[in-house]
């Protein structure tokens, strides 16, 4: 057997079933042989997008996808999408092939020092010494992928010890890895918990991604339909508890953040998202319970009131148990639940009345609530680009967990046709009627857009919706952006945001026998999407215009608050 053999099969009895990447020396052989051992391979166009997608599995399915590049400019292409999964938590299996070991420090074809590159940006960075060895590193990439708090792993192959040979009795075989231990909390921690959450006057709780990896939605819903207790839902944590339930008070997101007095973490970190947990946007008083699998987590910007270490499934439930036990429910009728129920239908209000003014050219509010009206329940929605991530997030309901995957905790453009081939690949093997539909800032449509030719070789009929304003946040009308680029060097006269006003995106759609829209009206959206979804077998791609000074409502502080450090 060579190595190009020991590899695909220690990943097939790991469970492996996906691989992504771009082929080329020295791993051509490499991906057939995944093929072989019926590991589903998928070829990119870039690097970055291949290892978006892998780390996608990941997160819906919690097993490693691989991402597999070539050695050099491939591997260096791929550091991006590892600290993505890095930030995201995500397990995800990068194979790079590098240089054959014999020319190293010679000047051989694409030599880089890989492992060492890939060090900061991953749990493991390793390259195994020899053919016999691959099982146990193969082993230890799936265990450290997802044990603990899953990430990003590295395995290094050079040419030559993938073109080896040993005798399969010479290799060392590895079992599969079983699924991570599920681990429980103190119990005094929790009654602890329990106790604080019991005697608060203004509790909320906040429902992150971590959540929705762990599936413990079971048990979070029961917590929410058992007390009562208002929640906010981070974006990828909506659907965990159905955006449409009683409890949620995603409208409200400001003040509930900022008055509440006691706040319950599933599976959220007190990051830049939730603005540190600090003025202006949080209570200066409050005291937050924590839920996490990493107890390096607790304490990062204030101090933990209670700490609870574990599993968050097992957590949620442990939690759950206990808090059944008290019969608490928080009063529909106290101040604080009142105030929140004024501040949604408050915001609803506003956002209803820019959904209903479908004046041209539209805004995103006019276009995301037709979308949302158009496309049957439960697609996979999958966004990216600044306004339009930031306004869907509050148009689209999501009803199902690990069914919205944006920009993440990274915060990274150029995740959406990576993410959105993976949800798609998921969909035909698993839940073949369901839709996945990309809703794309057109900024953030440029970072990948070759990777519909992707979508189109293995028959993905992904959704592909660009909500076209002319420029990054904001662009320019034709008219203002020739006034400033005719008769002169647009290099100095163009805005940094800008970019061609009215581009035909849809257009790309032909080059592989596709269908494109373009559309300025409702009426056109809404004839586009129904059109759309008959097509069961290619990606299509709507090009909606809207006003180029479009934006979200009002907001009471800046998306990025620096709070006070």
């Amino acid at each position: 057997m060579d190595g190009n053999k020991i590899i695909a099969r220690s990943l097939a009895q790991q469970g492996v079933q996906y691989a992504f990447g771009i082929v080329g020396i020295p791993v051509i052989d490499l991906a057939m042989a995944l093929q072989l051992e019926g590991i589903k391979y998928i070829g990119f166009r870039n690097e970055q997008a291949a290892c978006y997608a892998a780390q996608a599995i990941g997160y819906i399915t919690r097993k490693p996808a691989v991402c597999l590049t070539v050695s050099g400019p491939g591997l260096l292409h791929v550091i991006g999408g590892m600290s993505n999964a890095q930030s995201n938590c995500w397990p995800v299996i990068v194979i790079g092939g590098s240089s054959d070991q014999a020319q190293e420090r010679l000047g051989a074809f694409q030599e880089c020092f890989q492992v060492e590159s890939s060090r900061l940006h991953c749990k493991m960075s390793a390259r195994p010494p020899n053919l016999s060895s691959i099982p146990r590193f193969v082993a230890d990439a799936v265990k450290l992928s997802t044990y603990g708090r899953p990430g990003a792993v590295y395995l290094d192959f050079p040419g030559d010890l993938l073109n080896a040979t040993v005798s399969e009795e010479d290799t060392d075989w590895i079992p599969s890895i079983p699924e991570p231990p599920s681990t429980m909390a103190s119990p005094c921690q929790v009654a602890k918990a329990v106790k604080l959450i019991l005697a608060a006057e203004k509790p909320l709780f906040i429902i992150g991604k971590g959540a929705a990896y762990a599936k413990a939605e079971d048990p979070i819903r029961n917590i929410v339909n058992q007390t009562n207790i208002p929640f906010l839902p981070t974006p990828m944590g909506k659907g965990v508890v159905s955006d449409l339930h009683r409890c949620c008070v995603g409208p409200a997101r400001s003040l509930a953040l900022q008055k509440a007095d006691v706040v319950v973490l599933f599976g959220a970190r007190l990051n830049w998202m939730l603005h540190f947990g600090r003025l202006p946007r949080f209570n200066p008083d409050v005291k937050v319970i924590q839920i996490d699998i990493s107890p390096e987590e607790f304490h990062s910007s204030l101090p933990t009131a209670v700490a609870l270490h574990g599993d968050l499934r097992t957590v949620s439930k442990q939690l759950e148990e206990e808090l059944v036990k008290t019969g608490h429910v928080f009063k529909d009728s106290s101040l604080w639940w009142m105030s929140l129920k004024e501040k949604v239908c408050q915001n609803r209000e506003v956002n209803q009345r820019s959904a209903e003014d479908t004046e041209e050219p539209l805004n995103y509010y006019a276009v995301f609530h037709c979308i949302q009206e158009t496309l049957p329940k439960n697609c996979m929605i999958i966004s990216e680009g600044a306004n339009t991530m930031d306004i869907g997030r509050t148009v689209f309901m999501n009803e199902l967990p690990r069914h919205r995957l944006d920009a993440g905790t990274f915060g990274t453009m150029g995740v959406g046709f990576g993410y959105a081939i993976a949800a798609a690949l998921w969909c035909r093997d698993n839940s073949p009627r369901k839709r996945v539909v990309c809703i794309e800032g057109d900024s953030a449509f440029g970072f990948s857009a070759m990777e519909v030719e992707t979508m189109s070789r293995y028959k993905l009929p992904v959704i592909i919706i660009v909500v076209n304003n002319n420029g990054i946040y904001a662009g320019l009308d034709h008219g203002l952006f020739h006034d400033l680029a005719d008769g002169s060097d647009p290099a100095i006269t163009l805005p940094p945001t800008s970019l061609t006003p009215g581009c035909r995106y849809e257009k790309m759609a032909e080059m592989y026998g596709g269908k494109g829209y373009v559309c300025k009206s409702i009426k056109e959206l809404r004839s586009a999407v129904e059109n759309a979804l008959k097509e069961t077998s290619k990606p299509t791609i709507i090009n909606v215009f809207i006003s180029p000074v479009a934006q979200r409502k009002a907001q009471d502080f800046d998306w990025l608050t620096r709070a006070k450090m």
